[in-house]
């Protein structure tokens, strides 16, 4: 698996697998329900994926889309593709919320909405918290 998976904690944080893409918990949670899907084509610029990739991105998209949806219903995705520390193409992805999420004993709110995020913050999730994100996540990807 390339670096950049790697860096994202795979294969622990892995939600699920497309044949050109992965869906990976965030490690730092800038909101909850933060992800990133990271392309497995050996590529460092986004003119660069496959035309398997890059079809296969529509459908990646849309699962995330709806299960994040089912999740927390959030009002908002945004997706960021900075590729300017981690060398593989990818995206952050950031649900993002008008108003407060509860979830695994927590609420949560979206600090810089309706502005951009800042993804240096990050929420302070438990371990146990975190293990609950990715079996709701999982979850929703399998339903």
């Amino acid at each position: 698996m390339n670096e950049t998976a790697r860096k994202f904690g795979y294969p622990e944080s892995v939600i699920h697998e497309f044949d050109h893409w992965l869906v990976q918990l965030r490690p730092a949670q800038v909101t909850i329900g933060s992800l990133v899907l990271v392309c497995k084509d050996d590529a460092s610029r986004f003119g660069e994926i496959s035309s398997a990739a890059s079809a296969e991105l529509q459908v990646a998209t849309n699962a995330i889309e709806t299960a994040l949806g089912e999740v927390f219903e959030n009002d908002k995705i945004n997706y960021l593709m900075l590729m300017m520390v981690d060398p593989d193409v990818h995206f952050h992805v950031l649900p993002r919320y008008a108003s407060e999420r509860e979830f695994a004993d927590g609420t949560w709110s979206d600090a810089f909405w309706p502005g951009p995020p800042d993804i240096t913050s990050a929420l302070e999730l438990s371990d146990d918290q975190k293990s609950s994100l990715l079996e709701a996540l999982r979850g929703a990807f399998a339903g």
